[in-house]
């Protein structure tokens, strides 16, 4: 598997509107995307940092597995995402590998991305995204 960069790092905040303002006004990085993904329950912005982006999250449901995360572990980082050219070959690659996925087939994501997770319990505690 080739993983080609990070994509973005995901940010659970309880209040999305409060949170641009932190990285706006403060950080002086530029909100470019505000999006709700419904079947992830969540409502996201997106900044550009680099050749990185930061993405937001605030969950839209509070049985959402941010607002899950949130409650369990506070705000904070939630996932790191890592871009690929082929999801489909890498998700084939990590199942050969024994590694526990959340995803078995990409889904859509934030910015029509084709997204999948690894679960924390093969990636050392951390929830990693692979998109594409």
């Amino acid at each position: 598997m080739e993983l080609t960069s990070i994509e973005h790092i995901g940010i659970a905040v309880r209040n999305l509107e409060e949170s641009i303002k932190f990285y706006e006004d403060i950080l002086g990085l530029k909100c470019y995307a505000i999006e709700e993904v419904e079947d992830q329950k969540v409502k996201t912005a997106f900044f550009n940092a680099g050749q990185t982006k930061i993405e937001l999250l605030e969950t839209t449901d509070p049985d959402g597995p941010i607002a899950k995360f949130i409650e369990k572990r506070g705000e904070g980082i939630h996932h790191i995402a890592f871009k690929t050219d082929d999801i489909k070959s890498s998700l084939k690659e990590l199942k050969e590998k024994n590694i526990i996925l959340i995803n078995d087939q990409p889904r859509k994501g934030a910015e029509n991305l084709d997204i999948a997770f690894i679960h924390p319990k093969s990636a050392n505690g951390v929830l990693i995204e692979i998109c594409t």
